[in-house]
């Protein structure tokens, strides 16, 4: 492992999942459209679509682009498979940035705050920074820092958006813990030389969907409480 946790100095945080309840929040917002077409079905197609349009970019099949454009392009094919129809360009537009609008996990507010009175926060994302800053405004999320994968035009995993996260924050990447609740993208940061806390977020994809497990990493944690629990420094005898 690449350090003790009680030895970071930065935590890099997935936002979509780890932070934010994006598959919640994408029903709430497709419900009050009244869209013709289940919200819960179109959410997971729209997530389901993420990982596909990145690995196009990765590949050079697509030049960069960034996950607000991804996303559009995302939506403007599905509303053509789910039939939807009558929404003004405005409103379409105005859902694409319905992921700038995502909820936080309840505990993720305090629970930031509590971590960083100890440790330099920023998220560490494929979500572009515009994406980023305009959910931190709406969420009131307090990072100290927006960092996202736009800034190297390399998409996680690839090693160079982990370690561009350490440089930006003036750390040595084993002083920098990344936290996630997916297991790929804290693998991919380990090998890159970060350490790393796994955040269990069981309602990520809803009832029935999987769950993930973090058996492999430096820190595990129930959610962002627990973390600070675990990060809070020795209490003096």
């Amino acid at each position: 492992m690449a350090i003790e946790g009680a030895r970071a100095r930065a935590l890099t945080f997935d936002v979509f999942g780890t932070v934010v309840d994006w598959r919640g929040s994408l029903i709430r917002e497709l419900t009050h459209l009244n869209l013709d077409c289940d919200p819960a079905e179109f959410a997971d197609a729209w997530r389901g679509g993420y990982g596909p349009a990145m690995r196009q970019v990765a590949s050079g099949e697509i030049p960069w682009t960034n996950i607000d454009a991804l996303h559009r392009m995302i939506l403007d094919e599905l509303l053509g498979r789910f039939a939807v129809t009558g929404l003004s360009e405005a409103a379409i537009e105005n859902l694409n940035r319905a992921w700038h609008r995502l909820t936080p996990w309840p505990d993720a507010i305090e629970g930031l705050t509590r971590l960083r009175e100890q440790h330099v926060l920023a998220t560490l994302s494929n979500g572009n920074v515009a994406l980023l800053t305009n959910m931190a405004k709406h969420a009131g999320l307090p990072w100290d820092c927006i960092l996202s994968a736009e800034l190297v035009q390399r998409y996680k995993p690839d090693a160079a958006v982990y370690q561009m996260a350490a440089g930006y924050l003036g750390f040595t990447p084993a002083q920098v813990m990344m936290v996630a609740a997916h297991p790929a993208d804290l693998r991919a940061a380990a090998a890159a030389g970060l350490a790393t806390a796994f955040v269990a977020r069981p309602d990520e994809h809803g009832p029935g969907g999987p769950i993930e497990s973090g058996e492999e990493f430096d820190l595990r944690a129930a959610d962002f409480e627990d973390l600070a629990d675990q990060l809070a420094p020795p209490t003096p005898e």
